[in-house]
């Protein structure tokens, strides 16, 4: 059930009285919920937990982030706030379809629009999350350092807490980081998701292709494509239609697991152990 501080506070953003609180399943951090009014539809999301607030806020921001080019659709951010309920992100709900034949060709193409939003260093303005976890956006002016000090370190740091590396792993992360600079092109910071994979995207009541769920940052724009191959990877037009609009530089392929190391260590935090043998797949190939 919906919390009765939450209602009230999201009720006093949206003038009006919630008169259908329906829970929605698919996360496995929040709970969400479809709410209505007489007049309107809204999704809602809520934590309790003590850092929940700061996570809404740094979603908020990067929903704003991603639709302020007006290329990818993002669900209007109506609020957020803590109570003494919990903490919540209240939304526009976004109506879903079917995803036509042309989806997969629209998304490809407007993401790589989307990449081409760019900032003078790799970063953002403020820390934010991915998953649960704290993801560091401190500004770095070269993508190997960003990568190394914002991405993998922190990440490093946390297996190292919960004993879910060896020391000759962390080794290995070394021997990479060195290599880095002569393994990625450079590129100018992109705008990205932070989190592209196939749950993290609806396709709205027109078919058009919609971003959720977001840990926004200028960085490397490989890292979207290499989220999107993780677990399966999207439809293949996604991709055509990616590099016809911008083509990636030779050598993606091999490259790609070097991206794929960041998400993966996530996982590695987040869900325990099982993850740790493709870690250790990844290093292998490169060290």
């Amino acid at each position: 059930m919906l919390p009765p501080a939450i209602i009230a506070s999201c009720q006093e953003i949206i003038k009006g009285n919630i008169t259908l609180a329906r829970p929605v399943a698919g996360g496995d951090i929040n709970r969400a919920y479809h709410v209505e009014t007489p007049e309107c539809s809204y999704f809602i999301k809520t934590n309790t937990a003590s850092w929940a607030g700061q996570m809404f806020e740094a979603e908020a921001k990067g929903l704003r982030a991603l639709n302020s080019p007006c290329i990818l659709r993002t669900p209007a951010v109506l609020g957020f706030g803590s109570t003494s309920d919990g903490s919540y992100l209240l939304l526009e709900f976004i109506e879903t379809s079917y995803r036509p034949d042309v989806f997969w060709e629209k998304f490809g193409a407007a993401l790589a629009k989307l990449h081409r939003s760019t900032a003078p260093g790799f970063g953002f303005d403020h820390d934010n999350f991915i998953g649960s976890l704290p993801q560091r956006n401190h500004h770095h002016d070269d993508w190997p350092t960003f990568y190394t000090e914002e991405r993998l370190l922190p990440q490093l740091k946390i297996t190292k807490q919960q004993n879910l590396l060896q020391t000759r792993d962390f080794q290995q992360f070394d021997l990479l980081f060195k290599k880095l600079p002569d393994l990625c092109p450079k590129e100018p910071p992109a705008l990205t998701h932070g989190d592209l994979w196939s749950g993290n995207f609806l396709c709205d009541a027109q078919g058009q292709p919609v971003l959720i769920d977001p840990a926004a940052s200028y960085s490397h724009r490989e890292m979207d494509l290499a989220m999107s191959r993780l677990f399966g990877g999207f439809e293949r037009p996604f991709y055509r239609s990616y590099e016809e609009e911008w083509p990636l530089e030779p050598g993606f392929e091999h490259r790609l697991p070097i991206y794929q190391l960041y998400f993966l260590l996530v996982h590695v935090n987040l869900f325990g152990g099982g993850y740790v043998r493709s870690v250790r797949e990844v290093l292998a190939g490169y060290v």
